[in-house]
């Protein structure tokens, strides 16, 4: 069984110690690392990919419910707040926190197991509300990673059809169709747009992409700094290079370009080509990058040229860029209800008629790849 990778965030060496030691204990979970304030914790993130984060609230540099408001919007982590700030718990929890815990008075060997018990128990709920997913038959999936593994087991419960006649459809369940594409559609820009719990869906998306793959725009909200090392993770892992957008990037197949925080990303056209301007910017819809942003510059340049899709995430960044896209004649797919950690901007788009086939994650690299052959 997949032990739960947790983080623990505190500015005291020694609490954060003795509770990873304590934590430790519990086979069902793996403490990755520990930070001493928030941008550490930024750093490790990423580098460490949890499922959990602990966090303490009065930290130097930054605090524990401003780095929340923070990240949650844009990279969503279940998160149990620790503090000796009692008083603290209900701004902790509005912030996004999942679960707080007052830091035991004592610290005795006995009161530190107890504790770590109830935080043991709480880390395993965080996890499993993050986690579980439930298919269209009613089987729960635990995670991601499992959804990943379905397209490597004899399960193929949905199946993409390609009648073009269909003008906003969900996928229906039919066995899928083996063999080597052939990548044809060579001058198409593809576009990807997400938000909360966008990381793991867009890894899934972009590691089934193949060497040859046309150029690929990536706009994920996420605060500077993370979306570079965010470009390098995915870069060690994908056949596909993968790189943070520099403006004045060219296109080329077998490149992914992903949107750097607090830059607007947009698709441009000269002689030469396709380019990108990569600029610091106002927020869009509530983001900078702007996935509408994205999407708009891609329909007015490219045309009925691309490809967008739209995975989970909160609000409704991206809607009105994948309904010019449509309406300029691009492909648009957007991801189900099922397997979204929020199943937000996705909706949105699907609500305004701007989602042409709307499709489970774990189906969506595929249905990309048939209209490129």
């Amino acid at each position: 069984m997949k032990r739960i990778r947790l983080l623990v965030v505190d500015d005291s060496i020694l609490f954060r110690e003795v509770l990873a030691r304590h934590v430790r204990q519990d086979e069902q979970i793996e403490v990755v690392g520990t930070a001493g304030d928030a941008y550490i914790a930024r750093d490790m993130i990423l580098k460490y990919e949890p499922d959990v984060m602990t966090l303490d609230i009065e930290m130097p540099r930054m605090d524990g419910i401003a780095f929340l408001k923070k990240l949650l919007p844009q990279y969503y982590i279940p998160t149990i707040v620790i503090s000796s700030c009692g008083d603290k718990k209900q701004s902790a929890m509005d912030a996004g926190a999942t679960e707080f815990f007052e830091k035991p008075a004592a610290r005795t060997n006995s009161d530190m197991q107890r504790f770590a018990e109830a935080l043991c128990a709480a880390i395993k709920r965080a996890y499993a509300k993050k986690a579980g997913k439930v298919t269209k038959g009613g089987n729960a999936i635990q995670s991601l990673s499992e959804i990943r593994d379905l397209r490597g087991s004899g399960i193929r419960p949905i199946h993409y059809r390609s009648d073009k006649d269909a003008d906003q459809r969900t996928v229906q369940a039919a066995p899928m169709v083996q063999g080597t594409r052939v990548i044809r559609r060579t001058d198409t820009v593809v576009a990807l747009g997400a938000s909360t719990g966008g990381t793991e869906a867009l890894e899934q998306i972009i590691k089934g992409f193949p060497e040859d793959m046309p150029p690929v725009l990536v706009v994920q909200h996420m605060p500077a700094g993370f979306t570079k090392m965010y470009a390098e993770r995915l870069n060690r892992s994908c056949k596909v290079e993968v790189k943070e957008a520099e403006d004045g990037d060219r296109l080329r197949r077998g490149l992914v370009i992903i949107g750097a925080g607090e830059h607007q990303l947009k698709l441009c056209k000269d002689s030469r080509g396709y380019y990108v301007s990569s600029k610091k910017g106002e927020k869009v819809s509530g983001h900078c990058p702007s996935v509408d942003v994205l999407f708009t510059s891609v329909a007015e340049v490219a045309k009925d040229n691309a490809i967008g899709a739209i995975f989970t995430g909160m609000g409704r960044d991206g809607a009105d860029g994948l309904l010019k896209m449509k309406n300029a004649g691009a492909f648009t797919v957007g991801q189900d209800k099922e397997t979204c950690v929020v199943y937000g901007m996705p909706m949105e788009a699907y609500k305004l008629g701007a989602v042409q086939v709307q499709a489970p994650l774990y189906r969506i690299t595929d249905i990309i790849l048939d209209k490129l052959c």
